[in-house]
C-alpha cells in the first residue's frame, strides 16, 4: 500500500523521500526518483507533508515517536498524515504529539486494495480540521478517487475501525452460511448466483461466496486474518472505552482470534477452514479483556 501511494506522489511531481525497515522494499521507488531516507526522522526533514502506512499501533509508534521518529524531524506547519489502520487511542495520541510540534495532523486511513493505491483510486477516510484538509489536498488528491471527511482528528479512524469490524462480522456470516448450504446439498453455482444477485451482495460476498460454496479459499486476496483480528480488537476497545457493547462484533472477533492461531497467515477467506473444522460452530471463549485497550 505504501509503495503504491509513494509512487503516485512521485508521478504527481512531488519530491519524495522514503523509508522502510527493509531497504530492499524501497529500491524500486528510489529507481523511480525517490530519495532513500536513513530513518523516519530523516525522511521528514524538509518535508511539507509526511505520510505513514504501517501495520499497527506498535509500528506507528516506532515510525512517528522517539528520537528517530518522523515527528522529531518535522517543521512547524508540516502535515502529518497517518494512513495506517491504528487504534482510536493511538490516533488521538499522535494528534496531540503533532500539536506539540505545531504540526498539522491528518487522520487518514484508507479503503481499497494495493491495486487502488497504485492507480490512485483509494477512498480516503479523513478526520481533520477543514482548513488543514483543504490545504493538504495537493498531497491527498494523487492518492484518491474519493475523499470522505468525517470530522476532526479521530473520526476517520473511528469509521475505519467500525467498517473493518463490520467486515469481520460479514465474512464470518458468509463462511457460516456457505458451510450450512453445502451441508444441505444446495447447488453451489445456484447458491452463489442467488447470493450475488440478492440484497446482501456486498463486495465481501461477491469475492467469497462462490469459492466458499466450492469449498476453497478465494483467489482474490482480501485482508489478512491477523490484520482483521487486530482491527476488530481495536474497534471493540474503542467501544469499551465508551461503555458500549458490540456483542456481535465480539463474537466475530473470537473467530478471528481462533483463526489466527489455527489457520495461520492467510487472507480472511480462510475463515471457512475454521468453520468447517468446528462443524459450523464458532469457537467458544470465556469473556476476557482485550489487549491494547490504551
Amino acid at each position: 500500500m505504501g509503495s503504491g501511494m509513494a509512487r503516485r506522489l512521485i508521478e504527481a511531481g512531488h519530491d519524495v523521500a522514503v523509508w522502510n525497515r527493509s531497504p530492499d522494499k524501497i529500491a524500486p521507488l528510489v529507481t523511480a526518483g525517490a530519495r532513500a531516507a536513513a530513518s523516519p526522522k530523516d525522511a521528514a526533514q524538509g518535508a511539507r507533508a509526511v505520510f505513514a502506512m504501517v501495520a499497527d499501533d506498535e509500528a506507528s509508534t516506532r515510525c512517528w515517536l522517539g528520537p528517530d521518529g518522523a515527528l522529531a524531524g518535522v517543521a512547524p506547519g508540516t502535515f502529518v498524515i497517518e494512513c495506517s489502520t491504528i487504534s482510536y487511542h493511538q490516533c488521538l495520541r499522535l494528534d496531540q504529539a503533532a500539536r506539540e510540534r505545531d504540526a498539522r495532523y491528518i487522520d487518514c486511513p484508507v479503503n481499497g486494495p494495493p491495486a487502488a493505491a497504485a492507480s490512485g483510486d483509494l477512498v480516503l477516510l479523513v478526520g481533520a480540521e477543514a482548513e488543514d484538509l483543504a490545504q493538504a489536498r495537493p498531497w491527498l488528491d494523487p492518492l484518491s478517487s474519493t475523499l470522505l471527511h468525517f470530522g476532526p482528528a479521530g473520526t476517520g479512524t473511528a469509521y475505519k475501525l467500525l467498517n473493518n469490524l463490520l467486515g469481520a462480522v460479514h465474512v464470518a456470516a458468509i463462511a457460516e452460511a456457505a458451510n450450512v448450504a453445502r451441508a444441505l446439498g444446495l447447488d453451489a453455482g445456484t447458491m452463489a448466483a442467488a447470493i450475488e444477485s440478492g440484497p446482501v451482495a456486498s463486495p465481501h460476498t461477491r469475492r467469497m461466496i462462490r469459492p466458499m460454496m466450492e469449498g476453497r479459499r478465494s483467489d482474490r486476496l482480501g485482508l489478512a486474518i491477523a490484520l482483521r483480528e487486530k482491527d476488530a480488537r481495536y474497534c471493540l476497545n474503542m467501544a469499551d472505552a465508551l461503555g458500549l457493547g458490540m456483542s456481535v462484533g465480539a463474537r466475530a472477533h473470537d473467530w478471528y482470534v481462533a483463526a489466527a492461531e489455527r489457520v495461520g497467515p492467510c487472507d480472511d477467506s480462510a475463515l471457512l477452514d475454521l468453520v468447517r473444522d468446528d462443524r459450523g460452530r464458532a469457537p467458544m471463549r470465556p469473556p476476557a479483556g482485550r489487549p491494547d485497550a490504551g
